[in-house]
């Protein structure tokens, strides 16, 4: 007879061990131990991209939200998954963020728009593939006169009317199989607060604080790895 029962999320991702040929010196910052949380958001964030969800991931410093996404989009989710990562700052622009997103589309066909007769391009990754896009410090743009943050303005468009004009031949580029995913802090120290007309788009996963057994459990296994490895040279000399 089957049985249902609650599993703790950290029993449902496989044992992790620090690879013995890890190089502490150059490596350490790659060094990302499992907790029970990340394994929780991961597979919420799962949930989510393969439901074909725009995700907003938000937390305090320090709480691995880049670290998580990026994570789980570079283990390629899926094979139709084509991750595209990139960071605003309070200087990045939005034709900055529209040159470097066209530069990874590619041009599928043209038409012309059934109401209003107007031609426009369509745009995306290879047929077949889904590009996921994430964007780390989303809310880090600073404000223009009239209080909106023009890069985040150009997300909310792709969001709201599925593309952008063209600055050149100024024919709409219409852009699909696209996937959207944000990771961005409070407000304060640079980050803006956002308008709702953006985040109405995304569903928002909320990263909170370590808890002092989680900082200890990670602390614990980096350290006994480090200290096997050094014994292990020693043994070897």
């Amino acid at each position: 007879v089957n049985e249902l029962k609650w599993v703790a999320w950290i029993k449902t991702a496989p044992a992790y061990a620090i690879d013995a040929q890890t190089n502490f010196r150059a490596g350490y910052s790659s060094i990302i131990v499992p907790t029970a949380a990340s394994v929780c958001y991961t597979s919420l964030l799962r949930t989510l991209v393969l439901g074909g969800k725009h995700t907003l991931v938000v937390g305090p410093t320090g709480t691995a939200k880049s670290v998580t996404v990026q994570q789980f989009l570079t283990a390629r989710l899926d094979p139709k998954y084509e991750p595209i990562m990139m960071s605003f700052s309070a200087q990045t622009s939005a034709n900055q963020t529209q040159d470097l997103l066209d530069s990874k589309f590619e041009k599928r066909r043209q038409g012309q728009d059934k109401d209003t007769g107007l031609p426009f391009t369509l745009w995306g990754p290879v047929l077949g593939k889904t590009f996921a896009i994430f964007i780390d410090d989303l809310n880090m743009p600073k404000r223009e006169r009239y209080g909106a943050q023009p890069p985040v303005e150009l997300i909310r468009q792709l969001a709201d009317h599925g593309g952008w004009y063209d600055r050149k031949t100024l024919r709409m580029r219409r852009i699909v199989d696209v996937q959207l995913l944000g990771a961005m802090g409070p407000p304060g120290g640079g980050r803006q607060p956002m308008s709702d007309r953006v985040l109405r788009h995304f569903h928002m996963l909320s990263f909170t604080e370590m808890s002092s057994e989680t900082v200890h459990n990670i602390f614990t296994t980096i350290a006994a790895a480090f200290l096997d490895h050094v014994i292990g040279k020693q043994h070897v000399h």
